[in-house]
């Protein structure tokens, strides 16, 4: 199972960016999907995340989550950057079932991708 995040860069404070997030391989459900983000000398903190049944899309101030539940895939909005938004952004994944179908609980994180805003 692999994520591949894109849609990280240099943006403008004030401006806005779009993450994009999709998970492949051998998946046969998907409970959550979200993001977390770690700023420079900051511990890694969660962003949103969107479970199975909350809807396409969820929205927490400057911070919107949708989720694409046929294409495995995740995006975060954030508008209205601010220099405190600079971060590693990295994309996640839980699931019940295993690669095998093993029952448990699995977690899968993409690579991150990089935001750095400009003030």
């Amino acid at each position: 199972v692999q994520l591949q995040a894109s849609g990280g860069g240099l943006v403008q404070a004030g401006g806005s960016l779009r993450l994009s997030c999709t998970a492949s391989g051998t998946i046969f459900s998907i409970d959550v999907m979200g993001w977390y983000r770690r700023a420079p000398g900051r511990q890694r903190e969660l962003v949103l995340d969107i479970p199975n049944g909350s809807g396409t899309e969820l929205v927490a101030g400057r911070f919107t989550i949708s989720r694409d539940y046929a294409k495995k895939s995740v995006y975060l909005q954030v508008d209205n950057l601010k220099a405190e938004d600079t971060a590693v952004y990295y994309c996640y994944m839980k699931t019940r079932y295993g690669p095998l179908g093993q029952v448990g609980m699995f977690e899968y994180w993409g690579q991150g991708t990089q935001v750095t805003v400009s003030s």
